[in-house]
């Protein structure tokens, strides 16, 4: 069966109209809303098979037919992070051997030893915020320094300078860099085009790796030199047992389980999902709550009664904060910071609307669109944390809700990301109210993934809640 197109498709141009090529993904979910649950779009003769149904998603995300693709956008990142977790092919060797290696880093009892880290920061960027109570704050910007300085704390023990009046790290710029990049030649690779357009495109992804590479060398070096000095002398400081000391640790016939470049890459992996999408979902989260004082009211009041004024709540009084995580779990619904996954089959298959798909097919699955499929209810636009109460979760089909992607291949990191994020937005709605900037109206800005574009919040002390009698 042929499958719905945009209109107004234009020879060797395609589906131009209507599309933004600054904001395609979301392009798209308009798209969606229009053409139904799947679809395809081509531009310039980069083609698109676009599922955003939870029909049709829940048969993709069978792990027997389907299975992860990395698509064009990861295969383009590859120059700068090789086969990290997150950009590795299924079949390779050391995927496994990383996976298997650092998913005890994600258990319970090891997130209770990233709390404090978490709490840390968390407390260095109220500082800052209290530092300039009534001036407006650049809300992405702070809250990439929190999580970029939680994750480098807590995966590798290093500090990338926390807050301040100075330009980004360098590492943001790289990793904005070669994100950038990476989607553009993706387009471009896919497009008639000629090739050398891409490959200008790749080499900005590469020389962005390779200044990323040299910052993670750095940081591995000098644990190789603790771990060294620890074996030689007992009263050296012990490495602390992170992900960094577990990735250098042998395996038990002596042998490193991961060679030094899959090292490089899980760890500019790890330092850039681990802070990217978290700050993302921090900031939109932010931008709603400035538009809705109801909401941060009833924020405030569950956190008042499971923290009181106690400073540094323990990791057990953030997992307690239900509502807080219904507001986060609501900003990743409605501006989910991944907006996609890629599935493939495994075979020639048929789907249950008649598509038939040939072996090696792929799709992408829009998750924007997903998330606004007609099961979660009227008003799919509003910002609404009650979807996420439990009798209505347990209402819905199990895939209608995907912003870390599915199966073995989801995100390993997604309850590091979870626990942060409800911590740090917790710590601001208790401390402060949050003024909107007149006029300003949400922009998004695409490079893999999703940030608010030019966000500025003007923080004031709390005037109601626990602290604001202190």
């Amino acid at each position: 069966m042929a499958l719905p197109h945009p209109p107004h498709r234009l020879p060797l141009l395609g589906d131009v109209i209507g599309m933004n090529p600054q904001a395609p993904m979301q392009s798209l979910v308009d798209m969606a809303g229009r053409l139904g649950p799947i679809f395809e779009t081509t531009t310039m003769g980069a083609r698109y098979v676009v599922a955003a149904g939870v029909d049709v998603v829940t048969e993709l995300n069978d792990e027997r037919r389907f299975a992860k693709y990395l698509g064009p956008e990861l295969v383009a990142l590859r120059p700068a992070a090789g086969n990290g977790l997150f950009t590795a092919d299924g079949d390779d060797p050391q995927w496994r051997a990383a996976h298997e290696l650092l998913m005890p880093a994600f258990t319970k009892q090891s997130m209770q030893g990233y709390h404090d880290t978490m709490l840390d920061v968390a407390a260095e960027l109220t500082d800052w915020w209290d530092g300039r109570l009534g001036q407006p704050v650049d809300v992405p910007a702070d809250m990439t320094r929190t999580a970029l300085e939680t994750i480098g704390r807590a995966s590798a023990g290093y500090g990338f300078g926390g807050f301040g009046d100075a330009e980004a790290p360098p590492f943001v710029g790289h990793m904005v860099g070669a994100l950038q990049s990476a989607l553009v030649g993706s387009f471009l690779r896919e497009s008639w085009l000629p090739n050398r357009w891409a490959r200008r495109s790749e080499r900005r992804v590469r020389r962005h790796g390779e200044e990323l590479g040299a910052i993670v060398d750095d940081i591995t070096a000098t644990r190789r030199a603790m771990i060294a000095a620890c074996a030689d002398d007992s009263s050296a400081p012990t490495p602390p047992a992170d992900l960094l000391t577990m990735m250098l640790t042998p395996g038990p016939d002596g042998t490193p389980v991961l060679d030094d470049a899959n090292i490089r890459y899980q760890l500019i992996t790890f330092l850039i999902a681990g802070h990217e999408t978290t700050s993302g979902a921090m900031s939109f989260a932010l931008h709603e709550l400035s538009t809705r004082p109801d909401l941060i009211a009833s924020a405030r009041a569950e956190i008042d009664q499971v923290w009181g004024d106690d400073p540094r709540p323990d990791f057990e009084q953030v997992t307690k904060l239900r509502y807080v995580r219904r507001l986060l779990d609501e900003t990743l619904r409605l501006h989910p910071t991944v907006p996609g996954y890629f599935r493939v089959a495994r075979e020639d298959t048929v789907l249950d609307n008649g598509h038939r798909v040939e072996a090696g097919d792929w799709f992408l699955v829009l998750v924007g669109g997903l998330h606004r499929d007609p099961r979660w209810g009227p008003g799919v636009d509003a910002f609404d944390p009650d979807r996420f109460l439990p009798e209505r979760v347990r209402s819905r089909p199990a895939n209608l809700y995907k912003p870390f992607g599915t199966g073995l291949r989801a995100c390993i990191g997604r309850q590091f990301a979870i626990h942060e994020a409800v911590l740090v937005l917790a710590t601001l709605i208790r401390r402060y109210d949050l003024a909107p900037t007149v006029g300003y109206r949400l922009r998004t800005a695409e490079r893999l993934t999703t940030m608010p574009r030019g966000l500025h919040l003007t923080p004031t002390r709390a005037t109601q809640g626990v602290l604001a009698t202190r």
